[in-house]
């Protein structure tokens, strides 16, 4: 082998090396950033005559599994969706009280600080009070207990109105932020497709555009496509598309600046009163649309903290204001029946039984409202005193714990009956359970069947953390970056890279003894 040919196949060998140790030092400082793929450079034999004349370098690859790599992102909004509903009914879940099932008995349920309990200790208090009609002490011990029940039903109702505020303000941030996910993938797509097409390296981009992808689909379920030129689109779970640059939909690039966090999706946050709601194509119920191009997309938009968010606000907590509203109305609608106004809508206007309308002209935000009559705050007294006068009677008592608390079908059915659908402001919600039964009841219900939303909620976010874990470990097996590994190949390339650099030096000193030979 002559000389000239050695030298080229040492220094080739040298660049070669420069590559390798670019891309492990690559790998090894982005190790712990979410998203990032394992970058492989590609170095080949090079071969002239059936002889080897060094080394080439080829563009970077990425150790990618499409397949597994789909099935984490759609994990990955699974995942942000539950925990975005778990933080928000965190909330809701200390004030509730809690509902444990008796081991020992399938039909009891144990409650500590529940609606039940509150209500419970109303009739308990009257049922003393009957024993002790005139003892002023047993009657302001009702008007207490009625006051506690009420509320604790005020504080349901605020949590309710505080959650879904703070839904409605995150649901803005999360637009901006996918905004922002989007266009930097657009950006960043537009440099790929320019270097694919020159045939240059793209490796470093595209890892890049990886990590918006990952960050996408923490706010929301999409699908990424990835095209022969290197440019990516992204659908939603029902195949809207979302422009990553206005290219994408046949407008021009250069009247946005990318990324931008405020586009292609526009949406304003409001203030929201229990009057409020989002219905795609109604502009009355004062909560408008999530906007792409003029088009209301927000039905579109599903999983992740976006979908989640959009789904406390329009249906989890309406839900359960719903339910609370209903049973506020029914308990001062059976007290009023049994001949005891001890509750009342906050103002002096008569109950309405109609559903869509707020109070005091229908049971929309009774909850939040609900009070103790303060005629019977103002005189305990008159809860034992009949219409002549007279005092210690406890007839009125007698029906409030036979009827306003009844059971059977007189003191539960028609007039009496708790509504249970067309309720909210825009008349399609449903309580979930039966109108046809006892306040205790009711109480019992509505507990459980939010206590259910909030332990669902945590069990699936349980499992489906496991299943994300798994899917993680998945892809980091492939894709994902050995620290360790790197860093043994750093050594051994470290070696390499001498060996060749020695070559160099004995070649160079082999050229200068042959000149100075000629010489």
């Amino acid at each position: 082998m002559d000389l000239g040919l050695s030298l080229s196949i040492a220094t080739s060998g040298l660049h070669g090396i420069d590559s390798e140790l670019a891309v492990t030092s690559e790998n090894v400082s982005n190790s712990g950033t979410d998203g990032y793929v394992k970058e492989t450079a590609v170095v080949s034999s090079v071969v002239a005559g059936k002889v080897g004349t060094g080394v080439s370098v080829g563009n970077t690859t990425l150790s990618l599994s499409a397949g597994l790599q789909k099935a984490l992102y759609s994990q990955n909004a699974k995942v942000s969706a539950l925990t975005t509903m778990d933080n928000s009914l965190a909330s809701l879940s200390a004030v509730q009280g809690t509902t444990t099932s008796d081991s020992t008995d399938t039909d009891t349920d144990d409650t500590t600080g529940t609606l039940s309990d509150s209500l419970q200790g109303v009739a308990s208090a009257i049922t003393s009070l009957s024993a002790t009609p005139t003892n002023t002490a047993a009657q302001s011990a009702v008007i207490s207990d009625a006051e506690t029940l009420t509320s604790q039903i005020n504080t349901l109702s605020s949590v309710y109105d505080t959650q879904r505020q703070t839904a409605e303000n995150n649901i803005a941030s999360n637009v901006s932020d996918v905004n922002s996910s989007l266009t930097t993938i657009g950006e960043i797509s537009k440099k790929i497709m320019l270097l694919t097409a020159a045939g240059q390296d793209t490796a470093d981009l595209q890892n890049q555009r990886l990590e918006a992808m990952d960050s996408l689909s923490q706010k929301l379920d999409v699908t990424f496509n990835t095209s022969s030129n290197g440019d990516v689109t992204v659908h939603t779970t029902n195949g809207t598309l979302l422009p990553t640059r206005p290219d994408q939909i046949g407008l021009s690039d250069s009247n946005t600046e990318l990324p931008s966090s405020s586009w292609p999706l526009t949406y304003a946050a409001t203030t929201i009163s229990s009057s409020m709601y989002y219905k795609e194509g109604d502009t009355t119920g004062g909560i408008s649309g999530i906007m792409l191009n003029g088009q209301d997309v927000t039905s579109d938009l599903s999983g992740g903290s976006l979908g989640a968010n959009i789904t406390l606000r329009d249906t989890t907590y309406p839900k359960m204001q719903a339910q609370l509203d209903s049973f506020s109305y029914t308990l001062i609608n059976r007290f009023d029946n049994a001949g005891t106004p001890l509750f009342t809508n906050g103002t002096s206007s008569p109950l309405s039984s109609d559903t869509t309308k707020t109070t005091p002209n229908g049971i929309v935000g009774l909850s939040s409202v609900i009070s103790v009559n303060q005629d019977y705050v103002k005189n305990p007294s008159l809860l034992t005193t009949d219409s002549n006068g007279n005092t210690g009677v406890i007839t009125d008592l007698t029906n409030i714990l036979g009827e306003a608390f009844g059971t059977s079908s007189d003191d539960t059915s028609g007039s009496l009956s708790s509504p249970t659908s067309g309720l909210g402001p825009s008349g399609d919600l449903a309580t979930g359970y039966t109108g046809n039964q006892g306040l205790s009841e009711l109480a019992t219900s509505l507990t459980t069947d939010q206590a259910a939303t909030i332990s669902n909620t945590s069990a699936d976010l349980s499992t489906e953390s496991t299943v994300q874990t798994t899917l993680s470990t998945k892809v980091s097996s492939v894709s994902g970056v050995d620290v360790n590994s790197q860093m043994s190949e750093i050594v051994a390339l470290q070696s390499a890279y001498t060996a060749n650099a020695k070559i160099v030096t004995a070649v160079q000193s082999m050229f200068s003894e042959l000149l100075d030979a000629v010489n």
